[in-house]
């Protein structure tokens, strides 16, 4: 079974599947592969349901993560009982040049935008995959689309971004809730907290171009933020898990919504019934763009690990790179798990075969998986390696 994740700017999740499935055949032409592409919430995670559950695309014109114009895609299943909605495609980390990432000012606003869209139509159930976001705003930008009144002392209405949370003093919900009545559960791949050491601005402002000043005020804005939700709306949020996810949006989404959080890649892998899949393969791989602390924490690596402990199925886990407390936190694990890794450190003698430069890796990565892929499947066809951990 090939299960990989995407490779966040360089492979999609299919694209992964495909060029692992490529370098099994160069060494075991005969063998019999799965490819099943995996997400966890994250970017991508549109794709891949549309893909297990069936259903068709529909786009709409909404606000980017800058207040610009992006056009949105989400799914609606055949039956018309489900839509898919993925934040990446409205306020995406990949919406925003490097050099214009400040999540004290960008917004969610789109997502409000498409959920109302949504909402619309005659669909009982939304699942919004959360991740790969710009924001951290705790979802206020989609409150704001969707009616809710945000005010600060004066009576007015606040701005856009994370910064203006901590000008809010009272939040006013709309007379008319066009999601009354809809399920709505966001797929979340971190089970971060809203707020603290571990919450949504400390772990993952400085990706989103927070400075370490930002930092502390993002922090300080979401909890100032939880307090008047609480106040106002009566809903506790902040030691939710999954509530820092997205910039706050999972913590936005319980509050302003009444949806719930849960796993992304648990929900993707009970749809796709790979349960009883995995039962019938010799070998499951893996893979994501990065390998480290995070990866066993609700992505997909982590859900496919679980999987295969369950199954007592040796792992195969490839990667663009790999940090050392990852390498040791997996050499603990009860079973079989081999990692292979396509950049390497160039001041690492025992590395220096891998390619060294990562924006060369991702140029070519679907052909740098395929051959690390044959690579490591001739390591493992070598006589007692089968057993082992490398």
């Amino acid at each position: 079974m090939v299960c990989p994740d995407s490779f966040k700017g360089s492979l999609t999740a299919t694209e992964a599947a495909q060029s692992i499935a490529r370098g099994i055949r160069r060494v075991l032409p005969t063998a019999e592969v799965e490819p099943i592409p995996l997400a966890d919430g994250g970017e991508g995670t549109l794709e891949v349901l549309l893909t297990v559950l069936g259903g068709e695309k529909k786009g709409l014109w909404v606000t980017g993560p800058l207040g610009d114009p992006v056009w949105a895609e989400y799914g609606v299943l055949a039956s018309g009982q489900l839509a898919l909605l993925e934040l990446a495609q409205v306020a995406g980390l990949t919406l925003v040049p490097p050099e214009q990432r400040d999540p004290t000012r960008t917004t969610t606003y789109g997502l409000g935008e498409l959920l109302r869209a949504v909402c619309q139509e005659p669909i009982p159930e939304i699942w919004l995959g959360l991740g790969g976001s710009a924001t951290v705003d705790g979802g206020s930008g989609m409150a704001q689309a969707l009616g809710y009144q945000l005010l600060d002392a004066a009576g007015d209405a606040i701005g856009w971004g994370g910064g203006e949370l901590a000008r809010l003093d009272r939040i006013q919900p709309p007379a008319h809730r066009i999601w009354q009545g809809k399920r709505i559960r966001g797929l979340c791949d971190v089970q971060n907290p809203l707020t603290g050491p571990l919450g949504a601005a400390a772990v993952f402002g400085p990706q989103k171009g927070a400075t370490p000043l930002q930092v502390q005020q993002l922090d300080q804005a979401l909890g100032h933020w939880a307090t008047r939700v609480e106040r106002d709306l009566g809903r506790t949020v902040d030691r939710i898990p999954g509530a820092g996810a997205a910039g706050g949006v999972g913590a936005g989404l319980v509050a302003f919504l009444g949806a719930t959080l849960e796993s992304g890649i648990h929900l993707l892998w009970q749809q796709a019934s790979l349960q009883e899949r995995i039962q019938h393969c010799d070998l499951i791989v893996t893979g994501e763009g990065r390998l480290d602390e995070q990866s066993s924490m609700g992505k997909v690596v982590g859900g496919v690990l679980a999987q295969a402990i369950l199954a007592q199925k040796p792992l195969l886990i490839l990667c663009g790179q790999a940090t050392s407390a990852a390498r040791a936190e997996l050499a603990t694990y009860p079973i079989p798990i081999h990692i292979g890794v396509i950049c390497g450190d160039p001041l690492n003698l025992a590395e220096q075969e891998r390619i060294p430069d990562e924006a060369e890796a991702q140029r070519q990565a679907s052909l740098y998986l395929e051959q690390l892929t044959a690579q490591k499947f001739q390591e493992l066809l070598q006589p007692g390696l089968e057993s082992t951990k490398v």
